[in-house]
């Protein structure tokens, strides 16, 4: 048993369920997640990673947000030795992404079906290898700034939970959004900005999935930036 991990409060906005499930889908969120979810420890014990999925992984790969899952499912298609974690507490989301687990027998992919703010103290100390937070809510209101997911606190979890040169990549299409994470994540001392020219923020990584909410942008002539970070090696 470990000591309790600082707290993180969250306290969700957004939308919880969308349009009624299929019957299809309701019955995957009926038995394929219990079967897939991550449940945290209540006394504050960090979760065993290794025992989580059915067989050895290499490392574990964390999305925060995946929407309809579109790009978990297929990073863990193309990735079966990577383990997958993927937070949403969209349900219409999660049925989508558990129809593509089930369609494509990926037992690699493990889901938490809450904020990801909570999951965040579960995990242990450099377990995550790699984490993805594309196109999440950009809150561009400047009353709602504080809702929006990376902040100092949470930049500092992450920072615990990545391992050294573990890659962190976000996406968006909203230019406030970018120039207000750019600045926390300039500010904060375990993250060092990948990018030497503007083609390293305007292209997609070579081995990019895109996402519907990418599509959508994209349909209406707005280009996404792609941020790349690494997590600066530990000083010993």
């Amino acid at each position: 048993m470990t000591d309790k991990k600082p707290d993180i409060r969250s306290r969700w906005y957004g939308r919880r369920r969308g349009k009624k499930l299929r019957p299809t889908r309701q019955a995957l969120i009926d038995t394929l997640l219990p079967q897939l979810r991550l449940t945290p420890d209540p006394d504050g014990a960090f979760l065993d990673l290794k025992a989580a999925f059915p067989g050895p992984v290499t490392v574990v790969w964390l999305e925060v947000g995946f929407g309809a899952g579109e790009h978990l499912a297929e990073q863990a298609r193309r990735n079966p030795d990577i383990g997958f974690i993927g937070c949403e507490p969209f349900i219409n989301g999660i049925a989508a992404l558990l129809s593509r687990v089930d369609e494509d027998g990926l037992s690699n992919v493990r889901l938490y079906d809450e904020d990801a703010r909570l999951l965040l103290p579960a995990l242990p100390d450099a377990a995550i290898d790699k984490a993805f937070v594309l196109f999440s809510d950009p809150w561009p209101k400047k009353k709602h700034h504080r809702r929006r997911f990376i902040s100092r606190p949470i930049l500092d979890e992450l920072a615990r939970v990545m391992a050294d040169g573990a890659e962190l990549l976000l996406a968006s299409d909203h230019m406030g959004y970018v120039s207000g994470i750019l600045e926390i994540l300039a500010a904060h001392g375990d993250f060092s900005w990948t990018a030497r020219s503007k083609k390293d923020w305007t292209m997609p990584p070579p081995d990019w999935v895109q996402t519907r909410y990418e599509q959508k942008a994209l349909e209406q002539d707005i280009k996404p930036v792609y941020l790349r970070f690494t997590r600066r090696p530990r000083s010993s």
